[in-house]
């Protein structure tokens, strides 16, 4: 918060001092403000004196259209309000995105990966089990990303599901799709624009399909992800991060 000192007319940032029972009047609070009537698995966790809200992408991302009861999806229209909130919680330091994706929706995905790019809190992501498809541009979206070790990230082209007709249009409308979706990968992470789509149209790895399957090293290696690392190294990292952006807060209301 900010107040202003008495003998000395400068503003002056001090950090909040959480509890237990904060954490969960933020949850409360970011679930008001979104009109959610359920919870979602987010948290907003207590690090080292400041408020991280742990975001959590799981299953299939689901976009325009409802996917079955039976299967574990991730609602953009939840996921999208929410990361704005965060965004304008004061209360809240940074965000903490963790993967465990299968894909999906690929405009719902982006528009959740563009969210995430453009917030001005510390944000790291961490991949879980498996960030696959449009889990790519999920995980390379915040600002430092983490993969553990037995994770793996599945490198694909586009793909249209329902009846496709085989004209000029519908190639052209897919090519700019993965424009798109590569455009975005390239701008938020290390790896060459070539390289990646040597892994899209990879023909000796998956059976039925052309792609790349990248386990937690090799994903490292080839500049999709920063590191290799584990919950603990993600906390690290982001809480460095807010010590990091909360000096710079103090210096800019020095003289």
């Amino acid at each position: 918060m900010f107040y202003e000192n008495n003998e000395n007319p400068l503003l002056s940032f001090t950090a909040p001092n959480p509890s237990e029972d904060a954490s969960e009047s933020i949850d409360e609070e970011l679930q008001k403000e979104t009109n959610e009537e359920d919870s979602d698995g987010s948290v907003t966790i207590n690090v080292n004196g400041k408020y991280i809200h742990c975001l959590t992408i799981i299953g299939q991302v689901e976009g325009h259209y409802t996917l079955p009861t039976t299967t574990k999806t991730t609602k953009y229209e939840h996921i999208i309000p929410r990361i704005v909130a965060i965004e304008e919680n004061k209360d809240v330091s940074g965000l903490l995105l963790i993967l465990n994706t299968i894909g999906g929706d690929i405009e719902a995905g982006l528009a959740i990966a563009e969210l995430i790019s453009g917030m001005s809190k510390p944000t790291v992501s961490i991949v879980l089990g498996g960030g696959h498809s449009i889990g790519i541009p999920l995980a390379v979206s915040t600002k430092k990303s983490f993969i553990v070790p037995s994770a793996s990230m599945t490198v694909h082209p586009v793909r249209m599901n329902g009846l496709v007709l085989g004209v000029p249009q519908t190639m052209s409308y897919l090519k700019k799709m993965e424009e798109r979706v590569v455009g975005f990968i390239v701008r938020n992470s290390k790896v060459q624009s070539d390289r990646f789509r040597q892994l899209m149209l990879n023909s000796d790895e998956l059976i039925s399909d052309f792609g790349t399957v990248l386990l937690g090293e090799d994903a490292v290696k080839e500049g999709l992800i920063d590191s290799v690392g584990s919950l603990s190294d993600a906390l690290k990292c982001l809480d460095d991060m807010t010590n990091q952006q909360n000096l710079l807060k103090e210096q800019d209301f020095k003289f």
